[in-house]
Protein backbone atom coordinates (compact mmCIF):
# COMPACT_ATOMS: atom_id res chain seq x y z
CA UNK A 1 0.00 0.00 0.00
CA UNK A 2 1.37 3.40 -0.99
CA UNK A 3 2.25 5.86 1.78
CA UNK A 4 1.14 9.43 1.11
CA UNK A 5 3.72 12.10 1.95
CA UNK A 6 2.74 14.21 4.92
CA UNK A 7 3.26 17.80 3.83
CA UNK A 8 2.66 19.04 7.36
CA UNK A 9 5.73 17.47 8.89
CA UNK A 10 7.00 14.33 7.22
CA UNK A 11 6.46 10.58 7.43
CA UNK A 12 8.55 7.43 7.38
CA UNK A 13 10.99 7.43 4.46
CA UNK A 14 9.86 5.23 1.58
CA UNK A 15 12.29 2.54 0.55
CA UNK A 16 12.07 3.54 -3.13
CA UNK A 17 9.60 6.25 -4.12
CA UNK A 18 7.82 6.02 -7.46
CA UNK A 19 7.84 9.23 -9.48
CA UNK A 20 6.28 9.92 -12.89
CA UNK A 21 7.81 12.78 -14.86
CA UNK A 22 5.77 14.23 -17.72
CA UNK A 23 7.92 16.56 -19.73
CA UNK A 24 10.43 17.36 -22.44
CA UNK A 25 13.50 15.64 -23.80
CA UNK A 26 16.15 17.58 -25.73
CA UNK A 27 19.58 17.20 -27.20
CA UNK A 28 21.74 20.02 -25.84
CA UNK A 29 24.28 21.59 -28.21
CA UNK A 30 26.63 23.44 -25.85
CA UNK A 31 29.31 26.03 -26.54
CA UNK A 32 31.57 27.11 -23.67
CA UNK A 33 32.53 30.75 -24.28
CA UNK A 34 34.72 33.31 -22.47
CA UNK A 35 31.67 35.54 -22.07
CA UNK A 36 28.11 35.70 -23.34
CA UNK A 37 27.75 37.76 -26.54
CA UNK A 38 25.88 41.03 -26.89
CA UNK A 39 23.08 41.28 -29.45
CA UNK A 40 24.61 41.04 -32.92
CA UNK A 41 28.04 40.04 -31.59
CA UNK A 42 30.01 36.87 -32.34
CA UNK A 43 32.20 35.44 -29.58
CA UNK A 44 34.89 32.94 -30.60
CA UNK A 45 37.11 30.57 -28.72
CA UNK A 46 34.35 28.30 -27.41
CA UNK A 47 34.51 24.55 -26.76
CA UNK A 48 31.62 22.53 -28.24
CA UNK A 49 29.90 19.50 -26.71
CA UNK A 50 26.67 17.53 -27.09
CA UNK A 51 24.72 16.24 -24.09
CA UNK A 52 21.26 14.88 -23.28
CA UNK A 53 18.90 17.44 -21.78
CA UNK A 54 15.36 18.76 -21.67
CA UNK A 55 13.77 19.80 -18.39
CA UNK A 56 11.57 16.72 -18.12
CA UNK A 57 14.32 14.25 -18.94
CA UNK A 58 16.78 16.06 -16.67
CA UNK A 59 14.40 15.84 -13.74
CA UNK A 60 13.68 12.20 -14.46
CA UNK A 61 17.40 11.39 -14.49
CA UNK A 62 18.03 13.31 -11.28
CA UNK A 63 15.20 11.52 -9.48
CA UNK A 64 16.53 8.15 -10.68
CA UNK A 65 20.07 8.95 -9.52
CA UNK A 66 18.65 9.78 -6.10
CA UNK A 67 17.16 6.30 -5.89
CA UNK A 68 13.59 6.80 -7.10
CA UNK A 69 11.73 4.45 -9.42
CA UNK A 70 10.99 6.71 -12.38
CA UNK A 71 8.60 6.65 -15.33
CA UNK A 72 9.11 9.22 -18.11
CA UNK A 73 6.20 10.38 -20.25
CA UNK A 74 7.20 12.43 -23.28
CA UNK A 75 7.45 12.59 -27.06
CA UNK A 76 10.51 12.30 -29.32
CA UNK A 77 11.03 12.35 -33.07
CA UNK A 78 11.86 9.24 -35.05
CA UNK A 79 15.40 10.47 -35.62
CA UNK A 80 18.93 9.97 -34.34
CA UNK A 81 18.51 12.41 -31.46
CA UNK A 82 15.24 10.81 -30.34
CA UNK A 83 16.64 7.29 -30.34
CA UNK A 84 19.74 8.41 -28.46
CA UNK A 85 17.73 10.22 -25.77
CA UNK A 86 15.48 7.23 -25.11
CA UNK A 87 18.53 4.98 -24.78
CA UNK A 88 20.04 7.48 -22.33
CA UNK A 89 16.94 7.24 -20.15
CA UNK A 90 16.95 3.47 -20.27
CA UNK A 91 20.59 3.38 -19.17
CA UNK A 92 19.55 5.39 -16.09
CA UNK A 93 16.99 2.70 -15.25
CA UNK A 94 14.04 4.92 -16.21
CA UNK A 95 10.89 3.31 -17.60
CA UNK A 96 10.27 4.65 -21.14
CA UNK A 97 7.14 2.65 -21.93
CA UNK A 98 5.14 5.86 -22.28
CA UNK A 99 7.49 7.75 -24.59
CA UNK A 100 5.63 8.45 -27.85
CA UNK A 101 7.43 8.48 -31.21
CA UNK A 102 6.60 11.29 -33.63
CA UNK A 103 6.98 10.73 -37.38
CA UNK A 104 6.21 14.33 -38.30
CA UNK A 105 8.36 16.38 -35.93
CA UNK A 106 12.06 16.41 -35.06
CA UNK A 107 13.24 15.71 -31.53
CA UNK A 108 13.77 18.69 -29.26
CA UNK A 109 17.06 20.58 -29.51
CA UNK A 110 18.53 23.23 -27.19
CA UNK A 111 21.34 25.60 -28.14
CA UNK A 112 23.25 26.63 -25.02
CA UNK A 113 26.03 29.17 -24.47
CA UNK A 114 27.86 28.93 -21.13
CA UNK A 115 30.36 31.54 -19.92
CA UNK A 116 33.30 31.18 -17.55
CA UNK A 117 31.11 31.98 -14.51
CA UNK A 118 28.64 29.25 -15.38
CA UNK A 119 25.93 31.68 -16.54
CA UNK A 120 24.08 30.67 -19.69
CA UNK A 121 21.87 31.69 -22.60
CA UNK A 122 19.52 29.05 -24.04
CA UNK A 123 17.38 28.83 -27.17
CA UNK A 124 15.15 25.79 -27.69
CA UNK A 125 13.59 24.25 -30.80
CA UNK A 126 10.92 22.11 -29.07
CA UNK A 127 10.02 19.92 -32.02
CA UNK A 128 8.17 16.81 -30.83
CA UNK A 129 7.93 18.14 -27.27
CA UNK A 130 5.37 20.67 -28.50
CA UNK A 131 3.24 17.81 -29.84
CA UNK A 132 2.81 15.96 -26.53
CA UNK A 133 -0.95 15.54 -26.17
CA UNK A 134 -3.51 14.64 -23.54
CA UNK A 135 -3.95 11.27 -25.25
CA UNK A 136 -0.21 10.61 -24.88
CA UNK A 137 -0.53 11.31 -21.16
CA UNK A 138 -3.67 9.20 -20.79
CA UNK A 139 -1.67 6.14 -21.88
CA UNK A 140 0.24 6.52 -18.62
CA UNK A 141 -2.86 6.91 -16.44
CA UNK A 142 -2.18 3.77 -14.40
CA UNK A 143 1.40 4.77 -13.70
CA UNK A 144 0.40 8.29 -12.65
CA UNK A 145 -2.39 7.09 -10.36
CA UNK A 146 -0.09 4.61 -8.60
CA UNK A 147 2.87 7.00 -8.28
CA UNK A 148 3.93 8.80 -5.13
CA UNK A 149 4.56 12.01 -7.08
CA UNK A 150 3.98 13.56 -10.49
CA UNK A 151 6.61 16.09 -11.61
CA UNK A 152 5.79 18.61 -14.36
CA UNK A 153 7.47 21.50 -16.19
CA UNK A 154 6.41 24.01 -18.86
CA UNK A 155 8.33 22.77 -21.94
CA UNK A 156 5.22 20.81 -23.00
CA UNK A 157 1.69 21.91 -23.99
CA UNK A 158 -0.74 22.99 -21.28
CA UNK A 159 -3.26 20.33 -22.29
CA UNK A 160 -0.73 17.63 -21.38
CA UNK A 161 0.05 19.32 -18.06
CA UNK A 162 -3.60 19.62 -17.06
CA UNK A 163 -4.41 16.07 -18.14
CA UNK A 164 -1.59 14.70 -15.99
CA UNK A 165 -2.61 16.84 -13.00
CA UNK A 166 -6.25 15.72 -13.16
CA UNK A 167 -5.27 12.06 -13.28
CA UNK A 168 -2.87 12.54 -10.38
CA UNK A 169 -5.45 14.32 -8.22
CA UNK A 170 -7.95 11.52 -8.79
CA UNK A 171 -5.33 8.99 -7.69
CA UNK A 172 -4.08 10.91 -4.66
CA UNK A 173 -0.65 11.45 -6.23
CA UNK A 174 1.45 14.41 -5.05
CA UNK A 175 1.63 17.01 -7.86
CA UNK A 176 4.82 19.07 -8.14
CA UNK A 177 4.89 21.84 -10.77
CA UNK A 178 8.10 23.53 -11.88
CA UNK A 179 6.74 26.39 -14.05
CA UNK A 180 9.84 26.64 -16.23
CA UNK A 181 10.37 28.09 -18.70
CA UNK A 182 7.66 30.55 -17.76
CA UNK A 183 4.64 30.93 -20.02
CA UNK A 184 1.14 32.09 -19.27
CA UNK A 185 -1.16 29.21 -18.31
CA UNK A 186 -4.62 28.85 -16.80
CA UNK A 187 -5.09 29.24 -13.05
CA UNK A 188 -6.16 25.59 -12.92
CA UNK A 189 -2.54 24.49 -13.37
CA UNK A 190 -1.66 25.98 -9.98
CA UNK A 191 -4.98 25.11 -8.33
CA UNK A 192 -4.38 21.42 -9.08
CA UNK A 193 -0.76 21.50 -7.83
CA UNK A 194 0.35 20.51 -4.34
CA UNK A 195 3.81 22.06 -4.71
CA UNK A 196 4.85 24.92 -7.01
CA UNK A 197 8.60 25.55 -7.35
CA UNK A 198 9.57 28.52 -9.56
CA UNK A 199 12.58 30.78 -9.64
CA UNK A 200 12.05 34.50 -8.95
CA UNK A 201 11.32 35.38 -12.59
CA UNK A 202 8.78 32.58 -12.91
CA UNK A 203 7.24 33.49 -9.54
CA UNK A 204 6.66 37.06 -10.73
CA UNK A 205 5.04 35.65 -13.86
CA UNK A 206 2.68 33.50 -11.80
CA UNK A 207 1.50 36.28 -9.49
CA UNK A 208 1.66 39.09 -12.06
CA UNK A 209 3.65 41.50 -9.90
CA UNK A 210 7.01 42.08 -8.26
CA UNK A 211 7.75 41.50 -4.60
CA UNK A 212 10.16 39.99 -2.12
CA UNK A 213 10.69 36.20 -2.31
CA UNK A 214 8.48 35.66 0.74
CA UNK A 215 5.75 37.88 -0.74
CA UNK A 216 5.92 35.95 -4.00
CA UNK A 217 5.66 32.63 -2.16
CA UNK A 218 2.63 33.83 -0.21
CA UNK A 219 0.93 35.03 -3.40
CA UNK A 220 1.55 31.68 -5.08
CA UNK A 221 -0.10 29.89 -2.15
CA UNK A 222 -3.17 32.06 -2.67
CA UNK A 223 -3.61 30.30 -6.02
CA UNK A 224 -4.19 26.90 -4.43
CA UNK A 225 -1.05 24.82 -3.79
CA UNK A 226 -0.08 23.64 -0.31
CA UNK A 227 3.61 24.51 -0.72
CA UNK A 228 5.52 27.22 -2.59
CA UNK A 229 9.30 27.13 -3.00
CA UNK A 230 10.97 30.08 -4.75
CA UNK A 231 14.57 29.42 -5.78
CA UNK A 232 17.03 32.30 -5.52
CA UNK A 233 20.14 31.00 -7.30
CA UNK A 234 23.28 31.66 -5.27
CA UNK A 235 21.08 32.89 -2.39
CA UNK A 236 19.36 29.54 -1.90
CA UNK A 237 15.57 29.36 -1.67
CA UNK A 238 12.58 30.47 0.35
CA UNK A 239 9.86 27.95 1.17
CA UNK A 240 6.43 28.35 2.66
CA UNK A 241 3.46 26.13 3.49
CA UNK A 242 -0.12 27.33 3.39
CA UNK A 243 -0.92 28.88 6.75
CA UNK A 244 2.75 28.98 7.75
CA UNK A 245 5.63 31.42 7.70
CA UNK A 246 8.40 31.67 5.07
CA UNK A 247 11.71 29.94 5.72
CA UNK A 248 14.97 30.81 3.98
CA UNK A 249 17.35 27.97 3.15
CA UNK A 250 20.87 29.03 2.18
CA UNK A 251 22.78 27.75 -0.83
CA UNK A 252 25.99 25.75 -0.63
CA UNK A 253 29.12 27.63 -1.63
CA UNK A 254 30.62 26.00 -4.73
CA UNK A 255 32.54 27.09 -7.82
CA UNK A 256 29.99 27.27 -10.64
CA UNK A 257 30.86 25.90 -14.08
CA UNK A 258 27.45 25.57 -15.74
CA UNK A 259 24.07 26.42 -14.19
CA UNK A 260 22.01 24.84 -16.99
CA UNK A 261 20.57 21.98 -14.92
CA UNK A 262 20.52 23.63 -11.50
CA UNK A 263 16.77 24.17 -11.46
CA UNK A 264 16.06 20.65 -12.68
CA UNK A 265 18.36 19.13 -10.07
CA UNK A 266 16.63 21.22 -7.40
CA UNK A 267 13.07 20.30 -8.38
CA UNK A 268 13.77 16.59 -8.69
CA UNK A 269 15.64 16.61 -5.39
CA UNK A 270 12.78 18.47 -3.71
CA UNK A 271 10.24 15.97 -5.03
CA UNK A 272 12.21 12.93 -3.90
CA UNK A 273 12.81 14.45 -0.46
CA UNK A 274 9.15 15.34 0.07
CA UNK A 275 7.98 11.88 -0.96
CA UNK A 276 10.50 10.39 1.46
CA UNK A 277 8.82 12.38 4.22
CA UNK A 278 11.42 15.04 4.93
CA UNK A 279 10.06 18.22 6.57
CA UNK A 280 9.90 21.08 4.08
CA UNK A 281 13.06 23.00 5.14
CA UNK A 282 15.05 19.77 5.16
CA UNK A 283 13.67 18.82 1.75
CA UNK A 284 14.68 22.23 0.38
CA UNK A 285 18.17 21.84 1.85
CA UNK A 286 18.45 18.45 0.12
CA UNK A 287 17.34 20.09 -3.14
CA UNK A 288 19.89 22.89 -2.69
CA UNK A 289 22.62 20.28 -2.36
CA UNK A 290 21.53 18.62 -5.62
CA UNK A 291 21.64 21.96 -7.43
CA UNK A 292 24.98 22.94 -5.91
CA UNK A 293 26.69 19.83 -7.23
CA UNK A 294 25.04 20.17 -10.65
CA UNK A 295 26.47 23.66 -11.25
CA UNK A 296 30.04 22.43 -10.75
CA UNK A 297 29.96 20.40 -13.99
CA UNK A 298 29.39 21.13 -17.67
CA UNK A 299 26.22 19.87 -19.32
CA UNK A 300 22.71 19.11 -18.13
CA UNK A 301 22.30 15.40 -17.45
CA UNK A 302 26.05 14.75 -17.11
CA UNK A 303 26.11 17.22 -14.20
CA UNK A 304 23.34 15.63 -12.14
CA UNK A 305 24.61 14.07 -8.89
CA UNK A 306 24.04 10.66 -7.38
CA UNK A 307 22.65 10.11 -3.91
CA UNK A 308 25.97 9.51 -2.20
CA UNK A 309 27.36 12.80 -3.55
CA UNK A 310 24.37 14.74 -2.25
CA UNK A 311 24.56 13.15 1.18
CA UNK A 312 28.27 13.94 1.28
CA UNK A 313 27.65 17.61 0.55
CA UNK A 314 24.89 17.77 3.16
CA UNK A 315 27.58 17.28 5.78
CA UNK A 316 29.13 20.62 4.79
CA UNK A 317 27.98 24.03 6.08
CA UNK A 318 25.89 26.27 3.83
CA UNK A 319 26.46 29.93 3.01
CA UNK A 320 25.12 32.48 5.45
CA UNK A 321 21.90 34.09 4.26
CA UNK A 322 22.61 37.65 3.24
Amino acid sequence: MRDSPNLEGGCVRKVRPKIVVVGSSNTDLIVKVPRLPEVGETVTGGVFSVAPGGKGANQAVQAARLGAEVWFVGRVGEDEFGRARVEDLKREGINTEFVAWDKGAHSGVAFILVDERGENMIAVAPGSNAMLSASDVERAEGAIRSADALLLQFEIPEEAILCAERIAKEGGTLVVVNPAPWKGVSEEVFRLADVVAPNEIEARGIVGKDGSPEELAASILDKGPKIAVVTLGRRGAVCMERGGKPTYVSAFEVEAVDATAAGDAFCAGLTVALVEGKPLPEAVRFACACAAIAVTRLGAQPSLPRREEVEGLLGRPQMAQG
